[in-house]
């Protein structure tokens, strides 16, 4: 059973700095067309300071900074009963690469459903950049489902 007082858990704060290198090749393996995650030039002619981070890249980041492995040992999920329940955004700011982001990540809900069946652990992660300014946040939820006893 998932421990409930892991509800406000903070996993620590870590930053790294958004290389343009790492921005453009994301979004060409993602098959991003936008010039402005692709070409600085191009994304300067548009209006913005550097290249655009694409936005499903903040996780990529944040994997770089925050091992999923420390989570589930924290939790004790066990990696064969593990599932990827739901992944979700909510952008305030647009991040540029050249970017020092700054990712705080707390666990934010516990909890079951079909009588303990499913276990429900829910992360939040906020996104903050240089100059204190609120990028994101991202939502992560893992179940674990128990075995069927034999």
């Amino acid at each position: 059973m998932l421990d409930r007082n892991l509800i406000g858990h903070a996993l620590g704060k870590r930053s790294l700095t958004v290389e343009e290198g790492a921005v453009r090749a994301y979004a060409q393996a993602i098959g991003e067309t936008d010039a402005t995650c692709l070409d600085a030039s191009a994304a300067r002619d548009a209006g913005h300071r550097e290249l655009r981070v694409p936005p499903t890249f903040l996780s990529c980041l944040e994997g770089r900074l925050f091992q999923t492995r420390a989570l589930l040992e924290l939790a004790r999920i066990d990696l064969k009963r593990l599932l990827h329940a739901e992944q979700s955004y909510e952008y305030h700011a647009q991040a540029y690469a050249g970017d020092v982001l700054s990712y705080e990540p707390k666990i934010v809900d516990v909890y079951d459903k079909k009588g303990g069946a499913l276990e429900f652990l829910v992360k939040q992660t906020r996104v903050t950049n240089q100059d204190g300014a609120h990028i994101a946040d991202l939502r992560t939820a893992l179940v674990q489902r128990q075995l069927a006893q034999v």
